[in-house]
Order: C-alpha cells, then structure tokens, then sequence
C-alpha cells in the first residue's frame, strides 16, 4: 500500500467505527440504557468486527490497544448520541440505515487490512467481510435482540459483494486502489440499500411435513 492508501484506509475504517458506534448507542437508546450502556454498546460494536479480524490474524496487540482513538471515538460518538438521540423519531430506521453504511465501508476496509497484512485474496475477502458483521452481531446479541446477519433479508451477502470487488479489482487485477475501494463501497451499499427498500432476501427453508413412519 501506498502511504496515501494507507491514510486513506485508515480514515474510512475511523469513520466506519463511529457510524457502527452510533448504531450501538442508538440500540442502547431503544432500550432505555443509562450513559455507561451508551458507551459499552456503542464500543462493543465499533470495534467489535476489527477485534475478531485482528485475532483471527495474529495482529496482536489489537488494533484499539495500539492506538486508543478508536476506542475515544467510540465514547465520543456514544456520549453525543446519549443527548441527540431523542431527536430521532424513527430511531431504528436511522440505526438500519448507519448500520448499511459501516457494513459497507467495513467490508472494503476489513479485507483491504487483510491484503496489507499478506493474507491471500480468499481470506482477504473472509476478512472484510467477518469485520463489516461482527460488530453488529455482537450489539444484538447483547441488547438479546435476534441479529441481522441471522435474518432472511440480505445483509451479509452485502459485505461479501464489497469485500470480494476491492480484493479482486487490486489483489487480482491491479487496479488503483481508490477508486475500486470506492466503487465496492458504493455496490456494497447499493445491495444493502435494495435490499432495505426492496424488502430483498434470499429463500428460506421450509421443512416437509413430518412422517408416522
């Protein structure tokens, strides 16, 4: 990576920990948490899919103990939200539609770290997509809500489609960077963003009636 690459990776995954943080807030909202569950959701799910990648990876001490910001932002972005969010009629409709954007970022992010790290393009893409879900599942699992990686509608498939253009289009291929990050963002939003709107999801089972015999 370049050292502008690296900047600008840097910059988009910060900014994706605040919007999933936010996310998190806003749950803790919803359940009428007081300050320090603002702070705790919103952590857990801003770097909660960073924290599985770099362990799962061995970039030990985690990305949040070597460089605390992270960590900052997300109690910044979480006490802001404690006195904002009774401004948000529709709160969860706000927390679907933040959480689209970090899953989409995430994914580009997640497998561009991976790559950086000289993982090859299949874990890169495992990766992004590990960091873009993580975080969520953990501030539902938490807040005992059913988590959206677990639901019929398409949401996961989303952060595979961005990590998989941004590896392929610069591991593979060897396109610039910036742009194909920026055009995985965009498909992996747009795929979320239908997916909302559109009411998109995949089949689910449905079991035979059951046998006397």
């Amino acid at each position: 990576m370049t050292l502008t690459m690296t900047s600008m990776i840097y910059w988009l995954e910060l900014t994706g920990v605040a919007v999933f943080a936010v996310t998190g807030a806003l749950e803790a909202s919803r359940r009428q948490m007081d300050i320090v569950g603002f702070v705790l959701i919103a952590t857990f799910t801003g770097i909660g899919g960073g924290t599985v990648r770099d362990v799962i990876t061995g970039a030990t001490p985690v990305f949040w103990i070597r460089d605390p910001s992270w960590v900052i932002t997300c109690a910044v972005s979480a006490v802001i939200t404690y006195f904002t969010a009774h401004l948000l009629e529709r709160r969860y409709v706000a927390l679907i539609w933040l959480d689209a954007i970090g899953l989409a970022m995430f994914g580009v992010t997640g497998a561009a770290i991976g790559l950086n790290l000289g993982v090859s393009p299949l874990v890169a893409i495992i990766l992004g997509t590990i960091t873009a879900t993580f975080g969520g599942m953990v501030r539902d699992v938490v807040c005992n809500q059913l988590p959206l990686i677990l639901r019929p509608e398409i949401y996961i498939t989303a952060a595979l489609v961005g990590a998989t253009i941004y590896t392929v289009g610069t591991a593979i291929l060897d396109l610039p960077k910036a742009p194909v990050a920026l055009a995985a963002f965009l498909c992996a939003f747009a795929l979320r963003a239908a997916a909302l709107l559109f009411k998109l999801q995949f089949p689910v089972y449905k079991a035979r009636p059951g046998r006397e015999y």
